[in-house]
């Protein structure tokens, strides 16, 4: 399914996308331009959450907030991946 959304952009913003699509670019489309940027940033945002999870977890252990695990770990991670 295609979602279509309209854009309103400044005279600049739409110069920096034609600047960046087109013949000798990474992008043919604007759409294609605009699609990467959205990746990225979502990717970014997935990456820092995680990262802050994982400060959490040590914060967690320094202070003594720990619990013994006597399972298989990589059995757990293989079945969450599933």
């Amino acid at each position: 399914m295609v979602n279509k959304l309209r854009l309103s952009l400044t005279d600049e913003l739409r110069e920096f996308i034609d600047r960046n699509c087109g013949d000798g670019t990474l992008y043919l489309t604007p759409s294609e331009f605009i699609r990467d940027l959205i990746r990225q940033r979502k990717s970014q945002v997935e990456t820092s959450q995680i990262r802050d999870a994982i400060l959490e977890g040590y914060q967690d252990a320094i202070e003594g907030r720990t619990v013994a695990f006597k399972g298989n770990l990589r059995a757990l991670l293989e079945d969450a991946r599933n």
